[in-house]
């Protein structure tokens, strides 16, 4: 994870049972000449509560002096991809909003955040990636959904 850190963690009352995100790979978007390039890197989590569901975020990165620093605000801009990747075990009592990922995106103070939902009318999970900042939020987001259904051959 790109930024985190202790103080972070206190401020932003981020739970320890989120799950970790592994990177999958980066792309450039902009050569820069001095520190790294900007880019757009993709990361890979599973919703730690439910097994059976693996989502993709992908999130662009700012580069230049500051960016390999780790003193720039990467900019809020994500997409969200989430599939069922094996049998989906829901828990008895699922919450009905519950943070299942986040990353700062800034030293202090900004995150991404993915929260889960789950729509018991349609048997749906329904996963939100937003941008937060302490103070001021910020409209981007991206949806996913993930039907409950049967997994493998019976």
């Amino acid at each position: 994870m790109r930024y985190r850190n202790a103080f972070a963690a206190i401020v932003l009352g981020l739970a320890a049972n989120h799950a970790s995100a592994d990177e999958v790979g980066c792309v450039t978007t902009t050569w820069k000449l001095i520190g790294a390039n900007h880019k757009v890197c993709v990361e890979a989590f599973h919703d730690a509560r439910v097994p059976g569901v693996t989502c993709h975020v992908s999130q662009a990165r700012t580069g230049g002096v500051s960016g390999s620093l780790g003193l720039a605000q990467d900019p809020s801009q994500f997409s969200l991809a989430c599939r069922q990747t094996g049998p989906i075990t829901l828990p008895a009592k699922l919450p009905e909003n519950e943070v299942v990922f986040s990353e700062d995106t800034s030293l202090v103070f900004k995150e991404t955040r993915i929260v889960r939902m789950f729509d018991k009318a349609n048997n749906t999970l329904v996963y939100v990636a937003i941008s937060r900042k302490l103070i001021d939020g910020a409209p981007a987001n991206s949806i996913s959904t993930v039907p409950v259904m049967p997994w493998g051959a019976k």
